[in-house]
């Protein structure tokens, strides 16, 4: 069984060669990938890639010519995977790939179709910090419930997790942040199996380079309203 792993990356260049060791760390017992589609960083990031890609024969490098948004990068990536089954990573240290081997077991053992990591199930450390982030998250989820009759409780982790055939189905067209509402209520239209499994989170704040702001929140809502309807 293959795991690619979709890593969209956008001015990453302080994060992105630890986050590459850590990601092959996490992955020497399984065949895997790693595709980084870089969305028009201008800080050193791609020159970083191409430096990193010479000393590592498991990525493959994408470039975007311009910033089109992660859920852009996340389709550049999705569209060459080769794996059974996706993960994705984001390019900063907020994730730890350490946690990709209980992530996987629920679809390894054939119970899943998707699985979401989780920073609310109560396990792990948590770094403190950003609470109207936390309580945007909790309603965007929240509603999310409402209109598909799921009970996820962070749609808005990075950590999801996806048989390549689940994906292959989905049409995404979301560009930004939106991505995250539109992939969870078209998976949940399709009635497929959805686990979530607790995960630990590093946050960073917006002096750290974190991208998520309130104007992807208030989108947020406009495409529950267009995805569920559509």
């Amino acid at each position: 069984m293959k795991l690619s792993i979709v890593i969209p990356v956008f001015n990453e260049v302080a994060t992105i060669g630890t986050i590459l060791d850590r990601v092959e760390q996490a992955n020497r017992e399984m065949e895997y990938e790693i595709i980084v589609v870089d969305d028009g960083s201008t800080d050193g990031t791609r020159e970083k890639l191409v430096e990193e890609s010479e000393l590592r024969s498991a990525i493959k490098l994408c470039f975007h010519e311009n910033n089109r948004g992660k859920g852009a990068a996340l389709r550049t990536g999705f569209n060459i995977a080769t794996g059974d089954i996706v993960i994705i990573q984001d390019a900063d240290l907020e994730y730890n790939p350490s946690e990709y081997s209980k992530l996987l077991i629920p679809i390894i053992a054939h119970e899943a179709d998707v699985v979401y990591g989780s920073r609310f199930l109560g396990a792990g450390a948590h770094r403190v910090l950003n609470f109207w982030h936390y309580v945007g998250n909790k309603i965007i989820t929240n509603m999310c419930n409402m209109i598909s009759n799921l009970n996820l409780t962070d749609i808005e982790v990075c950590y999801k997790v996806f048989r390549k055939e689940v994906l292959d189905a989905l049409e995404l067209k979301e560009n930004r942040f939106g991505f995250e509402v539109e992939v969870t209520l078209k998976l949940a239209k399709r009635k497929l199996r959805i686990y979530e499994v607790p995960i630990c989170y590093h946050g960073r704040d917006y002096d750290e380079g974190k991208k998520i702001t309130w104007r992807d929140g208030v989108y947020a809502f406009w495409c529950m309203v267009k995805y569920w309807r559509g």
